[in-house]
């Protein structure tokens, strides 16, 4: 690699993988809250995308170290650099959860385009490539999300 815009790639990173967890998280939160009559259905697929972005989370932090940087260390770390908002609310209506978690992943989309430009800069094709999936994942689970309320 060229390294020549190795701090733009490791930063862009690093703030894919902060909200990469504040998503994970909050996709926990409402799998564990969720009620109503399509309880099963979401409780179910909240999980399923959770346990999918939890996974990318580890490939994620190990191509900012191959990049050379320093990756994300604590809670606090990451709350630093989140840009989705955390939901602390003690009761959430179901059809809010969907919207919320459809534009939270729409704004990890964004965080990923803002990667892929980063590390094509770069000529980091490592990433670049690592990157489509993700889109793609974060795509399907924005699809969905949003099927869900049609």
């Amino acid at each position: 690699m060229s390294n020549k815009n190795q701090p733009a790639v490791a930063d862009a990173l690093n703030a894919l993988l902060a909200d990469s967890f504040a998503l994970y998280l909050k996709t926990k939160n409402y799998h564990w809250h969720v009620k109503g009559p399509s309880f099963r259905s979401l409780h179910l697929l909240f999980d399923e995308q959770a346990t999918q972005i939890l996974a990318t989370t580890d490939l994620i932090a190990e191509r900012v170290r191959k990049n050379g940087a320093a990756t994300l260390r604590s809670i606090g770390d990451i709350s630093r650099h989140q840009s989705i908002k955390d939901d602390d609310a003690a009761s959430v209506d179901a059809e809010t959860m969907v919207r919320n978690l459809a534009a939270d992943n729409e704004t990890l989309l964004a965080q990923l385009k803002d990667a892929k430009t980063a590390a094509e800069a770069d000529g980091d094709i490592a990433t670049s490539g690592l990157v489509d999936g993700w889109a793609d994942e974060t795509q399907q689970r924005i699809w969905f999300l949003k099927a869900t309320l049609a």
